[in-house]
């Protein structure tokens, strides 16, 4: 036999045993035993002898601890102490705070598909629904949003009284304290619903549901506190807001320059311990309206009045509106968005301790506050309104694009506008599935630190492509604001939720990959806490077990990658039915691919990663393209693997495999160290980069589904209002779609015979008068062409306006103003 074969024997077995990661000792084993095989065989004998002291050379080191613990185990934890990069205390607060779910399986490089799969089928209770059908829907009818954001620039009096009384502001706090107790499932439900027919409603309602007083008071309050306020803002008597960001701070919210300085003050006629606070705070919603304002600052106690720590660090408290020396400033202006919105200042205000949230109990722990409950607040709100909108948008432009007729043929049949539909029922299915899959999370306990993150950033992303997608296909119509206009303002609303909660430019630089590839890694972590134990016996011991699992885990994936590179992913065990466990199969590829390069890039550029944010921006591009997938995969299996639902899922399926292998491709063109990319290309990519942005046949097939009455459509469609009223021109495009599909054979046939004939320019209903005579169609069948014109026009009306009635209250009062001194001087 070839002297070679003993070697590619010991390669294959540790190939074979890497992929599927099978122990030291099972894989010394199992070469042993294929190399005395090999001797047995006739294999070359010297050969035979050499690989099995290679086998040796690594096993017996590795296997013994005597030898191991001190030869190899001691200097690489004196190494890795060096490169490890420094965590500050926000840092580990952050790090600490987060729970993992299945994003954690993503980073294994062998997702554990059952993990997922066996999550339990999101469902309302029956009161969560009933609230959705009756005061969400009634909420829905109620609202008219050209007067909420031209007319009045803010929610009527009965908005704002219909919104208190049926608890919309307490969605989220307890029974027990006067709220409704819905689950983050219906929380997410209800803003989707909401911002379905309008942005200002759905923040108006979120944001008190979100990072604010009630969710900080649940999780730290007094029990003096919570029964005091959590009834007073489940009922509307108290209206929240939260001042967090400021001038000199706004993501980095650490270095708030708001202080508060512990003295003796006076409080409701008695002497007290207290703080004196100083704060300028803007972008508030709600301040304008608020009657409770919780406020972050940094809180000193120089005179040592609670004790000897002079930098007690970021706390927050409540303060009530009318507190002595509380400012609240006049409006912002959020691009014609008319969500209350403006600054809070405060010099010297005075507050006793009773009023920092969770008491002097939680002074200085307000940065761990906020981190645990801000990913409850992020995983809802911003992606809910993001799936409201460009589930909303999927659904009327389908209509539209049926209904608006050029040259004789519905727009959605020309290539260049199907091509945009496309876009925006696959961008519409992701958002759908990736905001229901982080509300769900919080719903089963979870602190979604990481999907929160992806979740905000790619819902409203997503969103802000569909409402493009909407805006080119309407033209005119989407263009020209006004009571029939449905999506301009969902257009001026999209840069807001950008921007809000972490703009979105530093959420996927910094905070993604940076906060998953520690907290999501399944060694990375462990590592660090071990690097960190104060008993040195210890800290050998469990960085040995840690670093060594690494080491098998980072082969592995090496190998693993490699292999579905080499075979497409085409072979492999994977979950799923005929038609996505090819799905599957590609998820595992990229699993792998994603810690292999993660753990390159922190072995090779330790704390310099944290500053390589376009590396770490791709990186976290990969990990949310992977959690979108299994989100959509995981809708699809809890719909029942709907046949009708396919072609969407295809289409952002294969959207978020091509982002990947662009992520991808980016990161190693681009890696820092030029010959370590091109080996992982090699790696990664053994026949380049193979995978494709949907094809058009697959775009014709999901733009096709919008465009028609269907079961898909009917899903897409779940959880918006499309009640066709006065007020919800969506909801009235939207009706029409049937009886404009079964008007058109009609159409067809009378614009045929009109073409043919010798009638000279007639108006329609004079064309139809002589379509009677003629013979060209029945007394019933004008009736539906006369329908059919009715739905044409109010679906593609514009408004118009007089001069005067666009001019601001303020030009208004100003020229009146003007007038007057005129008069006076004449």
């Amino acid at each position: 036999m070839s002297i070679a074969i003993p070697f590619l024997a010991f390669l294959l077995v540790g190939a074979i045993a890497a992929y599927h990661r099978l122990r030291l000792p099972v894989w010394a084993a199992l070469t042993a035993t294929v190399l005395v095989g090999c001797y047995l065989l006739g294999a070359n004998p010297v050969a035979t002898i050499v690989a099995a002291a290679l086998v040796a050379l690594i096993a017996v080191p590795l296997l013994v601890p005597a030898i191991r613990l001190p030869l190899i185990t001691k200097p690489l934890l004196g190494f890795y102490t060096k490169i490890l990069p420094p965590l500050s205390e926000t840092e580990r607060t952050a790090l600490e705070a987060g729970t993992v779910g299945f994003e954690g399986e993503l980073f294994s490089g062998k997702p554990d598909w059952q993990q997922l799969l066996s999550q339990p089928k999101p469902v309302l209770s029956a009161d969560e629904q009933a609230f959705l059908d009756g005061p969400v829907e009634e909420l829905c009818k109620m609202t008219n949003d050209w007067q909420i954001t031209h007319i009045d620039a803010d929610l009527s009096p009965e908005l704002w009284g219909y919104i208190k009384k049926n608890k919309f502001f307490g969605l989220n706090i307890p029974k027990e304290y006067g709220g409704l107790g819905f689950t983050a499932l219906a929380n997410h439900k209800v803003i989707q619903k909401l911002a379905s027919v309008s942005s200002v409603v759905s923040s108006t309602v979120g944001v008190p549901n979100s990072l604010g007083p009630a969710e900080l008071l649940m999780h730290y309050g007094t029990q003096e506190q919570k029964d005091h306020y959590l009834p007073r803002l489940a009922d509307g008597r108290e209206v929240p807001c939260f001042g967090l960001t400021g001038p000199w701070a706004g993501s980095d919210a650490t270095s708030i320059p708001d202080f508060g300085i512990v003295t003796m003050g006076d409080w409701n006629g008695a002497r007290v311990v207290g703080v004196k606070l100083t704060f300028d705070k803007r972008y508030i919603t709600l301040a304008p309206v608020a009657t409770l304002i919780g406020l972050a600052f940094r809180m000193y106690d120089p005179d040592g009045l609670i004790g000897d720590k002079r930098d007690i660090g970021i706390t927050l408290a409540l303060l009530p509106r009318d507190t002595a020396g509380v400012e609240v400033g006049r409006r912002h202006f959020p691009l014609n968005c008319t969500f209350q919105n403006g600054p809070v200042r405060g010099k010297e205000v005075f507050i006793p301790l009773s009023q920092l949230i969770g008491g002097e109990a939680y002074a200085g722990k307000g940065w761990q506050m906020l981190v645990e409950c801000l990913s409850i607040g992020r995983s809802i709100t911003l992606p809910s309104s993001g799936s409201g909108g460009a589930k909303m948008g999927a659904i009327v432009t389908g209509a539209y694009a049926r209904i608006r007729k050029q040259f004789g043929l519905s727009v959605g049949r020309f290539e260049g506008v199907e091509e945009a539909l496309a876009r925006i029922a696959g961008h519409a299915f992701a958002v759908s599935a990736l905001s229901q899959a982080t509300a769900a999370a919080v719903a089963r306990g979870e602190n979604p630190a990481v999907p929160s993150t992806i979740a905000k950033y790619h819902c409203t992303e997503m969103a802000r492509e569909v409402a493009k997608d909407v805006m080119d296909i309407h033209g005119g119509k989407g263009i020209i604001l006004g009571p029939k206009n449905y999506a301009g303002r969902n257009w001026q609303a999209l840069p807001i939720m950008i921007t809000v909660e972490g703009a979105n430019i530093m959420t996927r630089s910094l905070m993604i990959f940076g906060q998953g590839a520690i907290l999501c890694h399944p060694w990375v972590l462990k590592e660090m806490k071990a690097a960190m134990l104060p008993d040195e016996t210890e800290r050998l011991r469990e960085f040995d077990k840690n670093l060594f699992g690494h080491i098998g885990f980072a082969i592995s994936n090496a190998v693993r990658s490699w292999w579905y590179g080499l075979t497409a992913a085409r072979i492999g065990a994977a979950p799923g039915d005929a038609y996505t466990r090819r799905y599957y199969r590609k998820l595992n590829r990229y699993s792998a691919t994603l810690a292999v390069m993660a753990d390159t890039s922190m072995l090779l550029l330790g704390g310099k990663l944290k500053f390589k944010e376009s590396l770490s921006g791709r990186l976290g591009d990969v990990l949310s393209q992977l959690y979108i997938a299994s989100s959509m995969l995981k809708r699809y299996e809890d719909q029942g693997r709907p046949a009708g639902d396919q072609p969407l899922l295809a289409w952002a399926f294969h959207d978020a495999v091509h982002k990947i292998e662009l992520a991808l491709s980016g990161a190693l063109r681009n890696f820092p160290i030029r010959p370590v990319g091109w080996l992982l290309w090699a790696l990664i990519f053994p026949w380049g980069r193979r995978a494709q942005a949907p094809s058009d046949r697959l775009g014709h097939r999901a733009a096709s589904l919008l465009m028609s009455p269907n079961d898909a459509r009917d899903r897409l469609a779940e959880g918006l209002f499309i009640t066709p009223c006065e007020n919800n021109p969506a909801g009235r495009i939207n009706s029409y779609l049937q009886k404009v599909i079964l008007a058109e054979p009609v159409e067809r046939k009378f614009l045929k015979a009109l073409k043919n004939s010798d009638i000279e320019a007639l108006d329609f209903p004079s064309q139809l008068d002589e379509g009677m005579r003629e013979g060209w169609i029945t007394a019933e069948e004008r009736k539906q062409l006369e329908e059919l014109r009715e739905m044409t026009i109010d679906a593609i009306s514009v408004d118009d306006f007089d001069a005067a009635e666009l001019r601001s209250a303020g030009y208004k009062a100003l020229h009146e103003a003007d007038h007057g001194d005129a008069r006076a001087a004449a």
